[in-house]
């Protein structure tokens, strides 16, 4: 067979494949049955799923070989090269079918008379820019045309990571409109889907790209892709698994809602989706050996594969459009709290609900369970190499996991929706408590000493990290000039802005807010705290002063919030209507004492800090370094 034949043998399957899956779940549905009076036709009925279908296929391609050549592949080299080929095919096809997707959706939610003129164009843009939707199906639009000339033009990893970060972000609005109606937990359902469908995408583009590149890949090095794209793909079905029942939780309440269309079509979803993931860990373990050849079972497990694949993509797009049990009754709404934060108040925060208060947020219970065991997994790879690492660094890191789910998924997650002096908790713990833990673990210094250093082109963890280590930005960003100053700034910046409004309004700004949180405390302990530093950036005297100054502004800011007079974000917190604690304002007071430990916690370490100059080599002059063999 002609290697150009092999290349479209995967991909063909997958598209097949999706599109009789996704026919025969409509039909059985009624995703394309008319819903409304002023039915827009039967184009926009089934063109609109269909369409959809090819965003979550080409946007998976997309971003799964951008992945996988990131992580799998050379630069320089053939198979590089017809990654970022078949990544910019899928960000091309992407940007069509997504365009076509708001297109068909202002179709279907308004059904006007389609014309060439102003009018129609007008209510077009007003749609696009005015309503969420809308905005969503936009912004993946231009971000997946963007992919598309970056995918031609670069070819070097660092332009290839910010083109793939591009890729990955551009699969996110789309996952954010990817349910149908309105859930009962909608911030749950959101994360779990951009989960889900993220993850997906690195393990069908992963796979999709292994079926097109395997004529050209050297057979020396066929066996290392393979396992390569398995570990990502382990991890990825680990995450669409879990995801994909948290998302069933809110759209099923019942088990007898399984026999409904709905429950059907997910069923068909779940048993395609673990059927390839028995699949590869059956066979990968025991064909990848063998695999060299190209040609042989190996490969007609993988086809098979993207079968099922497609399968699971077929029905995940009409379950989009297919109405949920959950759904057919929706709860009513009659409290501001529950119209904004679509949840009734909780109870009292007694100390029993310190306990028993939980919302598990999923994009954190993986980073602290994938966390622990990565960590733990590094420190028996040392021991098996009879190599020592410090028990006290292991249990700050468990401990670290621990309080990083807690914070997230616990009593603070579930009444920092309602309690400022909750919000800033959370802001204490994030910004200077976690990371502590986190750098005293030195997790990246583990990194470097468990992983095998790759002996081929490539890049995996161990070779990223330490590029990253090594660049101009890690330099600038680890420097106790600019760590003091990003720390400082983004405590006024955060909560005197829109910026704590978008974290309440927005699933997505919320979690932003907590990663920025993690990762300005983070630079901040590198910078000052880490121990065995070496090299002089400054002196003793520019440290001391740096650290007064970020202590004195840390300690304004708690204190501005205790005296102030007015309310944070008062159309929210003041609109609660809790019947039980603190006033909103007096609450707010609290918080502001909270926040107050984050100066008095920074004045203490800078007592450490002295302390340990005064015991340290009387001719050193600094205490702060950038090591590139990496200490935190």
């Amino acid at each position: 067979m002609s290697p150009t034949f092999l290349r479209l043998t995967g991909p063909t399957i997958l598209i097949l494949a999706a599109i009789i899956a996704a026919a025969i779940a409509l039909m059985i549905g009624g995703g394309a049955d008319p819903r409304f009076t002023n039915d827009p036709g039967a184009l926009v009925r089934w063109g609109l799923p269909f369409a959809k279908l090819f965003v979550n296929l080409f946007g998976a391609v997309m971003a799964g070989a951008l992945v996988l050549a990131l992580f799998g592949l050379a630069t320089g080299t053939k198979p590089f090269n017809i990654a970022l080929d078949v990544a910019s095919t899928g960000a091309a096809v992407l940007t069509v079918a997504s365009g076509t997707v708001a297109f068909l959706t202002f179709l279907s939610s308004f059904n006007p008379e389609v014309s060439l003129g102003s009018e129609f164009g007008a209510q077009l843009g007003r749609f696009l820019l005015d309503t969420e939707l809308g905005r969503a199906w936009l912004i993946t639009t231009v971000l997946a045309s963007a992919v598309t000339v970056l995918t031609f033009a670069v070819r070097g990893y660092g332009a290839v990571l910010i083109t793939a970060l591009l890729a990955l972000i551009s699969l996110v609005p789309m996952a954010t409109q990817g349910h149908s109606g309105e859930l009962a937990n909608h911030d749950a359902a959101v994360m779990s889907l951009v989960l889900h469908v993220v993850s997906a995408a690195v393990w069908l583009g992963g796979l999709t790209l292994l079926a097109v590149v395997r004529p050209v890949v050297p057979q020396s090095a066929l066996e290392d892709l393979l396992r390569r794209y398995s570990t990502l793909a382990l991890v990825a079905f680990i995450i669409v698994a879990v995801s994909g029942y948290a998302r069933a939780l809110t759209a099923l309440g019942r088990w007898e809602d399984l026999a409904t269309p709905y429950g059907l079509i997910l069923l068909a979803k779940i048993i395609a989706l673990l059927a390839t993931g028995i699949l590869g860990a059956l066979y990968r373990g025991r064909l990848i050996a063998k695999a060299g050849s190209g040609r042989g079972m190996f490969w007609v497990f993988v086809c098979i594969e993207l079968a099922f694949l497609g399968i699971a993509s077929g029905a995940a797009a009409a379950l989009a459009r297919t109405a949920a049990p959950s759904e057919t009754a929706p709860l009513a709404k009659t409290t501001a709290a529950e119209i904004l934060t679509e949840a009734p108040v909780p109870p009292n925060l007694t100390i029993e609900r310190w306990f028993t208060a939980w919302s598990p947020d999923l994009l954190w219970v993986f980073v602290a369970a994938f966390g622990v065991f990565f960590y733990i997994a590094g420190v028996q790879r040392l021991r098996r190499e009879q190599q020592r690492w410090p028990v006290r660094r292991t249990v700050y890191w468990i401990s670290a996991m621990g309080l990083l789910f807690w914070t997230t998924s616990g009593p603070i997650a579930v009444y920092g929706t309602y309690l400022i002096s909750m919000r800033l908790l959370s802001l204490v713990l994030l910004s200077l408590v976690i990371p502590l833990l986190l750098v005293s673990a030195a997790p990246l210094t583990l990194a470097i000493a468990a992983i095998r250093p790759r002996e081929d082109e490539t890049r995996g963890i161990r070779e990223w990290v330490l590029k990253a280590a090594d660049s101009p930005i890690a330099r600038v960003t680890t420097g106790p000039v600019f760590a003091a100053t990003l720390f400082a700034g983004s405590l006024w910046l955060v909560h005197y802005t829109d910026l704590l409004r978008w974290s309440l309004y927005d699933q997505l700004g919320y979690q932003w807010l907590l990663t920025h949180l993690l990762l300005t405390g983070c630079l901040l302990v590198a910078a000052f705290f880490r121990p065995n530093q070496s090299t002089p950036q400054l002196s003793r005297p520019w440290l001391l002063s740096t650290l007064i100054a970020v202590t004195l502004v840390s300690a304004l800011f708690a204190i501005n919030i205790i005296t102030r007079s007015d309310l944070m974000v008062s159309e929210w917190f003041g609109a609660m209507g809790r019947t039980w604690g603190r006033t909103p304002l007096q609450d707010q007071a609290v918080g502001g004492a909270i926040a107050l430990s984050i100066g008095g916690t920074l004045a203490a370490l800078t007592v450490v800090v002295v302390i340990r100059w005064k015991h340290s080599n009387p001719h050193a002059n600094t205490l702060v370094s950038q090591r590139k063999d990496i200490h935190a």
